[in-house]
């Protein structure tokens, strides 16, 4: 069985990354699903973190984007992708 090459870093297929990498990324804030998308592209957080590729998930990344070091960044990329998903004022 052939698996896809993907872009991903973390990637487990693919990785360059062994699995202990993996773990120690995911123990950081905001980054327990590191890796876990590895046909993806599009993505708010680092390290392959709050995907946007689809409007479902970009509004799942606003509702998690508490849980970030930097949450004004999850939601500006976004509001940039989305821009219907940004509240009026």
């Amino acid at each position: 069985m052939a698996y896809k090459q993907s872009n991903n870093p973390l990637s487990r297929k693919s990785s360059p990354l062994n699995q202990k990498d993996i773990t120690e990324i995911r123990k950081e804030p905001g980054k327990s699903n590191a890796g876990k998308y590895p046909d993806v592209k599009d993505f708010a957080g680092p390290d392959g973190t709050y995907p946007i590729n689809t409007i479902e998930r970009a509004r799942s990344a606003l509702r998690l984007a508490h849980n970030s070091p930097n949450p004004d960044a999850i939601k500006a990329k976004v509001y940039a992708k989305y821009p219907e998903l940004k509240p009026e004022k």
